[in-house]
């Protein structure tokens, strides 16, 4: 049992809780963008995955130029072999030039990824991951040659063009885009917090 001399006072103890209360805020946003960040790339691997699954299932079932009716006239299957742009627009000679706006595409949304913090935008960059790198796995891999490869589509809409799973993930991530930028709401979410507050 210590002893305490005569007439001093006890120095009180200073609690060391509010100082891991004050870091413990800062380092809440990173975690939750870290998280948000790991979730769109778990998405845009699936994409990635569905992607390259169908095309080989495209690749091994269907016969090109050969037309599968799923629904009439409005939807079917047609193996085609896509040097252009997205959605089988053609640009025929410039295959190479596309590779390079992608992986600049891919570029900047890995950099954006970084500041996520809306779920809304994980879900978008996600799929907008995810449908650019399977067409880029196709223009790296494919032939002809290397960044010059021809995208795999197989998904025939009407007689307007034709796609595939890759396509569908990045008109679905435009979509939710648009709505994000329209709502005001920022990729890292700052007017969700504005919302909620």
């Amino acid at each position: 049992m210590s002893s305490t001399p005569t007439g001093a006072q006890p120095v009180p103890e200073i609690p060391d809780e509010p100082e891991a209360a004050s870091s413990t805020p800062p380092s809440e946003p990173c975690a939750h963008r870290g998280r948000l960040g790991r979730w769109a790339l778990l998405l845009a691997g699936a994409v990635l995955v569905v992607d390259q699954l169908t095309k080989w299932w495209a690749l091994t079932a269907l016969t090109e130029g050969v037309r599968v009716p799923l629904l009439g006239d409005l939807l079917g299957l047609t193996l085609v072999f896509n040097p252009g742009a997205a959605l089988s627009i053609m640009a025929n000679g410039y295959t190479w030039v596309l590779t390079i706006v992608v992986v600049a595409v891919v570029v900047v949304i890995f950099r954006a990824m970084r500041r996520l913090g809306s779920v809304g935008w994980t879900v978008a960059l996600g799929l907008l991951l995810g449908g650019a790198l399977g067409n880029l796995v196709d223009r790296l891999l494919r032939e002809p040659g290397f960044a010059r490869g021809e995208v795999v589509d197989m998904i025939a809409y009407a007689d307007f063009f034709v796609g595939n799973v890759a396509d569908i993930a990045i008109v679905v991530a435009a979509g939710l885009i648009v709505v994000l930028s329209f709502r005001g709401v920022g990729i890292d979410g700052s007017r969700e917090a504005r919302d909620a507050a």
